[in-house]
């Protein structure tokens, strides 16, 4: 095997150093530069990337309060909308109350004339039966009628008693 003998070490030590050197300088001027750029870019492009989902997330959390401000102002809204509701339908409810509780007052207020001129109407014909049945009576017990102003006036005082 020549790389045991000694005699062939010295050639292979040279070139040894001479290869490494190559690949030392083709590493550090080439291929690590390239390496490294590659990683910068990379790190840029994820610097890059955070910082967009840092400005997503800012802008999402801000439309999330802009929504949560837009539907308590909506519930305040239907919340208004419900008790402006509630009013007018108690102001419609408090007017036809008011105007069925009038026509209530107008009609027993009509009953209740009714009611007296039907009394008084009464009065009169109980005025008069009273009279007849009494000039009856009298007449049958005594045989003699009596006047109609004396028994007017006789039904008149036992109204009053």
């Amino acid at each position: 095997m020549p790389q045991l003998n000694p005699l062939d070490w010295a050639p292979q030590l040279i070139w040894l150093v001479i290869t490494f050197t190559l690949l030392y300088l083709l590493m550090t001027y080439v291929a690590l530069p390239r390496i490294a750029s590659v990683i910068d870019a990379r790190m840029a492009r994820i610097a890059k990337d955070l910082e967009a989902a840092e400005r997503l997330r800012r802008e999402t959390d801000q439309a999330i309060a802009a929504y949560e401000q837009a539907l308590a102002e909506a519930k305040q809204r239907a919340h208004a909308i419900g008790d402006e509701g509630r009013a007018k339908l108690k102001a419609e409810v408090d007017a036809e109350r008011a105007k069925l509780e009038a026509q209530l007052s107008a009609k027993a207020a009509e009953a209740e004339a009714r009611i007296t001129e039907a009394k008084n109407a009464a009065l009169k014909d109980v005025n008069v039966v009273a009279a007849d049945v009494a000039t009856d009576v009298v007449r049958r017990l005594i045989g003699v009628a009596p006047s109609d102003a004396e028994v007017k006036q006789a039904v008149a005082g036992a109204r009053k008693s």
